[in-house]
């Protein structure tokens, strides 16, 4: 029989095999502005919900604070190398899982029972919404009899066009809290003012919540500060989405070069015969491969709890500046390799560089570096936190 670990494993090699399928739906929603609802669709198709749903309602997660993020991160990854905000989305919903049916979750069963139902048989998808920038105020969540109504403007909310429900933070009696929410509902406004360069399918837009009902047992005090193996593990999904878009630019690139019958000058016959390109090609792997051999590193030293967490910490944060760098190289590099002729709309190869410049810009890298360079100065480092924009 096989163990959750080779379920794990399985399901890496099928959303592998399927990156071409996740391209190809990439690129029409980053065409159109859309969501990438038939991705999420081939994704839920797959199984790939169950990396985030605890064993003890259906999943493969063990559903401790440590377990599961080695094949989670990379599955981040793969998804990402197929399409970058595919890979946006599915990891959105997977970090409110976990903080959903995580330790000390404050849910009720009944309510973890029917939300796993959901994400596994129903495709039902989550959004942290959390971000207040631009906005008037903070949302507030007053009591009800059975519940609360929450009522305010949310500024960014990835993964909203494709229904499900929405985590909403807010104050309630003047203290952080949290509520769970249908998007469905009439009292909830989607404003369509998501069109920004990159990471187009992650509809990342703003939503107005008007008196919005959250029933008893869907809402709960907010916890409290994150701890740090939540903080380590968000700059590593942070790092696998970044990752992943370098690798699906890599694949473009490679998909291009074995069509084209010349070379970078004409005394090459084709890019296989062309030093200048195979060249390119090769630093452009070995990036590649180093920022995703310290992606998995910190991922699984996350996952079996080294004894040093300031240096695992530090690791995570290196991982992310890593893989930043090495996907804007790699998708900067694609029309240099390939030529005039693959900067045609038919392509949308830029749409690489577009998506990871776009999610590159969430939090400063140069904040990151300061964060690794005061350890290694002085062996301290900084409250993760204050590093960290969520």
């Amino acid at each position: 029989m096989p163990t959750p670990e080779d379920e794990g494993t399985a399901l890496l090699h099928a959303i592998r095999g399927h990156r071409p399928r996740l391209a190809e739906g990439g690129f029409a929603a980053d065409r159109d502005n859309a969501d990438p609802t038939g991705n999420l669709a081939l994704l839920a198709e797959l199984g790939t919900a169950r990396l985030v749903v605890p064993a003890a309602h259906g999943g493969l997660w063990d559903g401790t604070e440590r377990g599961g993020w080695g094949t989670l991160i990379r599955a981040v990854r793969e998804i990402s190398a197929g399409d970058g905000p595919t890979g946006q989305n599915w990891l959105t919903t997977a970090l409110v899982a976990r903080e959903l049916f995580g330790p000390g979750n404050g849910l009720p069963r009944g309510t973890r029972e029917e939300l796993a139902h959901r994400v596994l048989h129903d495709g039902l998808r989550f959004v942290s919404s959390v971000a207040e920038t631009g906005t008037t105020g903070t949302v507030t969540a007053r009591r009800v009899d059975g519940g609360v109504l929450v009522t305010g403007t949310k500024t960014f909310n990835s993964n909203s066009g494709g229904g499900g429900a929405a985590l909403v933070r807010c104050l309630l009696d003047g203290a952080p809290h949290q509520a769970l929410v249908d998007l469905d509902d009439p009292r909830i406004e989607a404003h369509d003012d998501w069109d920004n360069m990159g990471q187009r399918g992650t509809r990342s837009r703003t939503l107005t919540y008007r008196d919005v009902f959250a029933p008893d047992g869907h809402h709960r005090p907010a916890p409290a500060t994150p701890s740090p193996v939540f903080l380590g593990a968000v700059m590593l999904l942070h790092a696998a989405l970044l990752q992943g878009i370098g690798e699906g630019a890599l694949d473009a690139l490679l998909g291009h070069a074995r069509t084209m019958t010349r070379g970078s000058l004409p005394r090459f016959a084709g890019p296989a015969d062309d030093p200048l390109v195979l060249r390119r090609i090769g630093a452009t792997s070995s990036r590649l491969a180093a920022s995703r051999a310290l992606l998995h590193t910190a991922a699984d030293r996350l996952e079996t709890g080294a004894e040093d967490t300031d240096e695992t910490t530090v690791d995570c944060f290196r991982a992310k500046v890593a893989a930043v760098e090495a996907s804007l190289e790699t998708a900067a590099e694609i029309h240099e390799i390939t030529g005039a002729r693959s900067t045609s709309h038919a392509h949308r190869y830029d749409r690489f560089w577009r998506n990871a410049r776009t999610f590159a810009s969430h939090d400063p890298v140069d904040a990151k570096n300061v964060y690794i360079g005061r350890h290694e100065l002085t062996g301290t480092v900084a409250e993760p936190s204050s590093v960290i924009r969520f």
